[in-house]
């Protein structure tokens, strides 16, 4: 790699940007404020005396300025925020200090890098956080009706939201017509998230056949607990395995790992980060639900693993096999609480994950 010329760290806000260039022989430090137009600050970067290196930290504005930057012929880095070194006495933030620190931090080597994805790999991740607000929503508005008719007094003897309590739910008359009103704008609003979910759905799972991760979601499919939403899922927050070259990265990719405080000769291990996608982390610990019975393939999982290769229904069948024994071994013999049980599960669920999507 040739030697730098030229170091800007770039303060990223959608209205305007202020960038901090660092001169590489003189040293010299200038700032400069440019409009939020992603072209007008590629056009700045890529005008600076080569070769470049930019940084910027990872946000809102997404990661169009860094395609940008990399087809212009301008190195960018886009740093991980949760990752930066500020001083803890540190008090006053600005635009121009916050610049400033990124240009000093790359210069140092002191960044931690998010990686760019593709195109299609950004539009997929989009579809897939779309259908998981859809479903967010949609649990609330529920979680609203059904408040409603217990202030009501009203309850419906059996599961909710069936098939027998969408017809009850429509025989419902509340006394107040007030109260009548909001019952019907409650419902109508479960219903459309339910046709928008549902369409979200279709889509997704439409894409998989020509998608570059078919092959991967067919094999995290064979896990007990894991079908192609899941699996998209996955596949799209993650999006190269290979790039973890242990399973333990991904799980701390994913914030399964617990939390440590080491200081002297004294270890301490707290709950897990949560670091990396809340998504994928809630996918992976509601697939380690299914691992509290006993190992079997059913007829839907023998269906899904229909024409895979032989090793991988090998290493699904032992995954059965193992997170059922971790579940029985903190569940019944320690006696830990389940919901403690099904992230410690999902963290190994997750190693198989990952030997799966790299099982050659």
């Amino acid at each position: 790699m040739a030697q730098v010329r030229t170091w800007a760290g770039l303060d990223v806000h959608a209205a305007r940007v202020v960038a901090a260039v660092v001169d590489g022989e003189s040293g010299e430090l200038r700032v400069q404020r440019l409009p939020g137009s992603t072209g007008r600050v590629v056009e700045f970067c890529a005008g600076l005396a080569g070769p470049v290196r930019v940084s910027y930290e990872a946000g809102p504005t997404g990661f169009g300025l860094a395609r940008g930057l990399e087809a212009a012929g301008v190195g960018c880095l886009v740093a991980a925020p949760g990752k930066i070194a500020r001083p803890a006495q540190d008090r006053v933030k600005t635009d121009r200090r916050d610049a400033e620190l990124l240009v000093r931090l790359l210069m140092a080597g002191q960044l931690s890098a998010v990686r760019v994805p593709a195109l299609g790999e950004e539009a997929l991740r989009d579809l897939v956080r779309a259908r998981e607000d859809v479903r967010g929503d949609l649990m609330s508005a529920r979680h609203r009706v059904g408040k409603l008719l217990l202030r009501h007094d009203v309850r419906f003897a059996g599961n909710n939201w069936t098939q027998a309590h969408a017809q009850w739910l429509a025989r419902v008359e509340l006394g107040d017509p007030v109260a009548q009103a909001v019952l019907l704008d409650g419902v109508g609003a479960v219903d459309a998230l339910v046709v928008r979910r549902d369409a979200l759905e279709r889509q997704m799972a439409a894409i998989v056949p020509d998608s570059p991760w078919a092959e991967t979601v067919g094999r995290l499919r064979c896990l007990r607990g894991i079908d192609t939403l899941t699996a998209l899922g996955l596949c799209a927050e993650v999006g190269d395995f290979d790039r973890f070259e242990r399973p333990g990265q991904l799980m701390s990719y994913f914030g399964l790992v617990p939390s440590e405080h080491t200081s002297g000769g004294q270890r301490r291990q707290g709950s897990i980060t949560k670091s990396g996608s809340q998504h994928a982390r809630r996918l992976l610990v509601e697939a380690a639900w299914h691992y509290r019975r006993p190992p079997r393939v059913g007829r839907e999982l023998k269906r899904r693993q229909h024409r895979q290769p032989q090793h991988v229904c090998a290493i699904s069948w032992k995954a059965q096999r193992r997170l059922h024994r971790t579940w029985q071994r903190l569940d019944h013999e320690r006696g830990k609480r389940r919901t403690l049980v099904a992230v410690a599960v999902a963290r190994e669920l997750t190693g198989f994950c990952w030997a799966l999507a790299r099982a050659d």
